[in-house]
């Protein structure tokens, strides 16, 4: 399949354009840096910086759309919010005019989404698909953008909408946390009741590359572990792999200075479950903690 991916040069796009190329599909990278983009992928790549460089008779397949602001990159204000609905509406608003410009429609679209699309929250209650939602900015977000990328049923392609959760793997959020434990200074954040909702790397892209090429999936999956944890759980999980203590707890207060309203990203969670994928019948590679992280982080050899 010859297959469209914005937001490539992310954590997630970086580690899916190999597994692309190892089930032959063609990649078309969407970027804003070509030179970024080629200093990662090479020659193996079409490069675009444009979607005017795409014709209007060509045959694009599929469309992956990953693009979008780090969601607790920096400290969020009201202009900050606003770019994070502009980084992920507007490109997706593209692609959707894309589809109606192209003579040939792709067979699916699988748009990112995130599952902030069940609110911040402090219960302790199961989330599929189906689940209940905190009518908040996250939820507000992630469903404004995931009603834009459905509007590309109306032309009769398949729209996948992956409600992602903490993927792990070399980079993102993990990397964040690395240092502080690595010197036997990590710890829960706030109380550590808060639910984490989590998904391997190698896990995610498989699920997008399936997603491709198997037509009984469609609408919104999310894409997490089946095992969710508790802050303080993965926080002694991740010690526990790095032989490190557990002793030190992140105030609410210093993230609240930090990160404003974002930090109920790391105050609040989600307990979600994957449960259409389950049925679907997909088997985790890494189902459970212990051995995702030990995974990404067992050293290289």
């Amino acid at each position: 399949m010859k297959v469209l991916i914005s937001g490539a040069t992310g954590f997630i796009g970086r580690h899916l354009i190999p597994r692309l190329l190892d089930y032959d599909h063609e990649p078309v990278v969407l970027t804003r840096s070509e030179a970024k983009a080629r200093d990662l992928f090479g020659a193996s790549v079409r490069v675009i910086t444009s979607l005017d460089q795409i014709n209007s008779d060509e045959q694009i397949d599929g469309i992956i759309n990953l693009a979008g602001e780090g969601i607790a990159d920096k400290r969020w204000n009201e202009a900050r919010k606003q770019a994070l609905v502009d980084s992920r509406i507007s490109i997706t608003a593209d692609l959707v005019s894309l589809i109606m410009r192209l003579e040939h429609n792709p067979e699916v679209m699988i748009s990112g989404s995130a599952i902030g699309y069940y609110g911040c929250r402090t219960d302790d209650l199961q989330l599929p698909e189906r689940g209940e939602v905190v009518d908040d900015f996250t939820h507000q977000l992630c469903q404004r953008w995931e009603s834009e990328a459905l509007k590309a049923q109306t032309m009769g392609v398949r729209v996948c909408l992956i409600r992602t959760g903490v993927v792990l793997g070399h980079g993102g959020a993990l990397a964040k946390m690395l240092p502080a434990f690595k010197l036997g200074l990590g710890g829960p954040v706030a109380r550590g009741d808060q639910w984490m909702s989590w998904i391997h790397m190698d896990d995610e892209v498989e699920i997008i590359c399936m997603m491709l090429t198997h037509n009984s999936f469609h609408g919104a999956y999310n894409l997490t572990a089946p095992e969710a944890a508790t802050n303080a759980t993965f926080s002694q999980t991740l010690a526990s792999v790095l032989s490190r203590p557990c002793w030190f707890r992140v105030p609410a207060v210093m993230l609240d200075l930090m990160l404003g309203e974002g930090s109920d990203l790391l105050v609040k969670g989600q307990n979600v479950y994957p449960e259409r994928l389950l049925k679907a019948g997909y088997k985790f590679a890494y189902p459970d903690l212990d051995t995702a992280l030990a995974q990404v982080l067992e050293p290289a050899d």
